[in-house]
């Protein structure tokens, strides 16, 4: 390769490594508790638990839940309510409100045994750390725009890993692979280091930024599909008016369902007039039962009235990739060995781009420090002459 292009892939590679840097940084760092979201709150007490059913036990119906749930709220309106069987099996999550457009910072939250149709938790409507951890991550905390931002952090991370691809090859041909020249400078040293986590760290990278950069296009791919199939699922009811006064049951909407796809759990339901379903509707989302497919969400709308099945279609192929790219970032569909790789890989991340602003950092310095010593010498020399031409005269 010639030195010029060597020079043009070098300055590729420093731009958007150092434009990136500050934020893929703070990525790593939120990234790596969300990692072990369900250990920490395990270790803080927050995760309920719900003994076993015992055989022979009557269950309650999801309606008599709801409703021993709502007397524990002075609100009007069911958002959603939602189910998490593997990780929280016995239990049922309830959003309620007002009126169900109201924002989500008057929702109320409650968690119940549905066994036994008790209240387990009213959690309050405020983030604690694990929450600003994730919207740090997802959004920095600034909504749509700082999500599509942090996705453009990501594609100046994909072309900063592939610049250093290009650059490896001719550099390390004079050197073994692995090699950290200790005997000589830190610079150097942090900078062998560097290339070796880089290289080591490639593959991960490259799969968490992808698939990171995919996932802040969930919001407009969401306004897509309901402005799109969504619209389309509910074209004969645009003209009729909310639905109001008694609902049909909750329960027999999940059992339409789940009957109509079968192998298929109920991830979450939303309630007419949220923001994911019609106003004549219970849109019953469901979704798969392996660790992959349980990403993949296949809605159906039951109509809230009769209680019939008016819809059910697959979601569109940019939203299946978006949803199945998730467990790649987060590394959450391979149990706890899965998540210490990737927190190992977090780890090594972090060291390559502390690394890279030190090196940035110190060859700035070095190049202050030579111009420097050569402004001295040319005023030294400059001094001299001076001198000398005096002398002369």
């Amino acid at each position: 390769m010639k030195a010029k292009t060597i020079k043009k892939w070098f300055d590729v590679h420093k731009w958007t490594s150092l434009i990136c840097t500050v934020f893929l940084l703070m990525l790593c760092l939120t990234g790596l508790p969300l990692i072990f979201y369900e250990e920490i709150d395990h270790m803080l007490g927050k995760e309920m638990e719900v003994a076993a059913l015992v055989p022979g036990t009557p269950v309650p119906s999801k309606d008599a839940v709801l409703d021993e749930a709502l007397k524990h709220v002075p609100v009007k309106a069911v958002k959603y309510v939602s189910w998490d069987t593997d990780h929280h099996p016995g239990q049922m999550f309830v959003v309620v409100a007002d009126s169900s457009e109201a924002p989500i910072e008057a929702d109320h939250y409650l968690n119940m045994n549905e066994y036994t149709a008790k209240v387990l938790d009213t959690p309050p409507n405020e983030m604690d750390f694990m929450q600003v951890m994730y919207y740090l991550h997802v959004e920095m905390l600034a909504g749509i725009p700082g999500k599509l931002f942090l996705g453009l952090m990501g594609l100046l991370f994909i072309v900063a890993i592939i610049s250093g691809i290009v650059l490896y090859g001719p550099i390390m041909k004079r050197f073994d692979f692995g090699m950290i020249r200790t005997e000589k400078s830190s610079r150097l040293k942090w900078l062998d280091l560097h290339n070796l986590l880089g290289i080591v760290t490639l593959a991960w990278a490259s799969v968490v930024g992808l698939t990171g950069v995919i996932n802040t296009l969930v919001d407009p791919a969401l306004d897509k599909w309901k402005a799109s199939q969504l619209a389309e699922m509910v074209a004969g009811y645009k003209d009729k008016p909310k639905v109001t006064g008694t609902l049909s049951s909750l329960d027999a909407a999940v059992k339409t369902a789940k009957a109509a796809a079968p192998g298929m759990d109920v991830s979450f339901v939303a309630y007419p007039g949220t923001l994911y379903s019609s106003k004549y509707h219970y849109a019953v989302y469901l979704i798969g039962t392996t660790p992959l497919t349980s990403r993949i969400i296949k809605p159906a709308l039951i109509d809230a009235k009769t209680g019939e099945l008016t819809d059910m279609r697959d979601l569109p192929w940019y939203l299946k990739t978006i949803f199945i790219s998730q467990p790649f970032h987060f590394g959450d569909y391979g149990g706890i060995p899965m998540k210490i790789i990737w927190a190992i890989f977090d780890i090594a991340t972090i060291i390559v781009l502390i690394s890279g602003i030190y090196l940035w950092l110190a060859r700035r310095k070095a190049k202050s420090a030579q111009l420097k010593r050569l402004l001295g010498e040319f005023e030294s020399l400059t001094l001299s002459t001076v001198q000398e031409n005096e002398g002369k005269k």
